[in-house]
């Protein structure tokens, strides 16, 4: 026979099951790092309305990371400058970040030597940048206890970085790139271009002279007009296959 529940014990578990989320929420918030609340990081630069969400990763070397103003940091992500904590770095910036720099979960940047990042880039979860590599040169070393090689990083405005990507020491990446989930780069990649694989090549291309080659397969995705309203949007969104076709005959009609 199954058993009776007990109507006291749930309702005490939902009610602590809202405590936590409420606490966990709150926590969030208020151990986010901005310019105006920086919980005692001390990064060379932090733009208006740049956060870090909470939990961070690993963080250091911040005097010498630059972050523009409206990034978002999402949780776990790792943010390094230089080999390990407490090193002087010199002057100059190690890791420079630019404005609305969108940096998904679980992200790895490791600038041991100078990482640049565009402004609008899109990272995906768990992109791992890194300017150093490991060396292997001396057979009967330890290969991690050789000293690495470092290479710097650019990353051009506009990139799209998907899911899982690596970028490795010396990749020059241009402007609206897209970078395929998992691809691993190295090298230089041209402007407007679409890269995947391991090691990543270009698979598209656009030029001004041929548009994108090989052609798109699907159009692009006509954007939502100016002064559209929330509602009209759902009256669409409950719209048939009649009842869009009715509106293109409309559209058609003037």
């Amino acid at each position: 026979m199954p058993q009776r529940k007990n109507t006291f014990s749930f309702r005490r578990r939902r009610a602590a099951q809202r405590v936590v989320h409420k606490a966990w929420a709150w926590i969030q918030r208020t151990g986010s790092v901005t310019a105006e609340h920086p919980a005692g990081f001390r990064f060379g630069s932090i733009g208006e309305a740049t956060r870090l969400a909470f939990p961070l990763g690993t963080v250091f070397g911040e005097p010498w990371i630059h972050l523009g103003s409206h990034c978002i940091i999402a949780e776990q992500v790792t943010l390094t400058a230089g080999l390990m904590p407490d090193l002087d770095l010199g002057p100059d910036p190690i890791l420079r970040v630019g404005d609305g720099v969108v940096l998904g979960r679980g992200s790895h940047v490791i600038a041991d030597t100078t990482v640049t990042i565009g402004r609008d880039c899109y990272f995906g979860p768990y992109v791992y940048v890194t300017s150093t590599n490991h060396s292997y040169d001396d057979p009967h070393e330890p290969i991690g206890r050789q000293w690495p090689r470092m290479e710097p990083v650019e990353i051009g405005p506009g990139c799209w970085i998907g899911t899982g990507a690596v970028i490795l020491p010396g990749a020059r990446i241009g402007r609206n790139v897209v970078v395929a989930a998992g691809a691993v780069v190295r090298g230089v990649v041209p402007d407007h271009a679409v890269v995947a694989g391991a090691p990543a090549r270009v698979v598209r291309r656009w030029t001004p002279d041929d548009g994108w080659q090989p052609p798109l397969r699907t159009p692009a995705p006509v954007p939502i007009p100016q002064g559209t309203t929330p509602e009209q949007l759902r009256a669409l969104a409950e719209l048939d296959a009649d009842g869009v076709a009715r509106l293109a005959e409309l559209e058609a009609e003037g």
